[in-house]
C-alpha cells in the first residue's frame, strides 16, 4: 500500500508521525504543502470525506491571525480558499493511502491503521 503523509516538515506533530512510521518500517511519501501547495481538488475531496471542519486547522496561529471576516461565517468553499492561501491552515498530518484517510497523528490509531500490515 502506498501512503503519502501531507503535512509541513518542520512542524513538531509530523516529526512524531514521521518518527512513529519510520520506527514501524513504514514506507511513506512526503508532500510538504508549504513547498509543493495542494490543489483545491485535494482539499474538496479530504473536505467530502471527513468534513471541512476538521480539514482546517482552526487551533493554530495562522488562522487565529486571521481577519475576523476571514474567520467568520465559514463555509466548506471559504475554508478551502483559505486553505488554498495559507497551507497552514491545513490540519497536520493527513495521512492519506488506497483506503485510509487519517487527520491528525495519534500513536495509537496509526498502530491500529497498520496492524493488518
Amino acid at each position: 500500500m502506498t501512503i503519502t503523509i501531507y503535512g509541513i516538515k518542520n512542524c513538531d506533530t509530523m516529526k512524531k508521525a514521521f518518527t512513529w512510521l519510520e520506527g514501524h518500517g513504514i514506507a511513506y511519501d512526503f508532500h510538504d504543502y508549504k513547498k509543493l501547495g495542494v490543489t483545491k481538488a485535494k482539499l474538496t475531496q479530504w473536505c467530502q470525506q471527513e468534513g471541512w471542519e476538521k480539514v482546517l486547522n482552526r487551533a493554530g496561529p495562522t488562522f487565529r491571525k486571521q481577519p475576523d471576516e476571514a474567520r467568520e461565517n465559514l463555509t466548506q468553499a471559504k475554508a478551502i480558499a483559505l486553505m488554498i492561501g495559507n497551507p497552514s491552515m491545513i490540519k497536520r498530518p493527513i495521512l492519506e493511502g488506497a483506503a485510509t484517510l487519517e487527520l491528525g497523528f495519534k500513536p495509537e490509531r496509526y498502530a491500529e491503521l497498520f496492524a493488518a500490515q
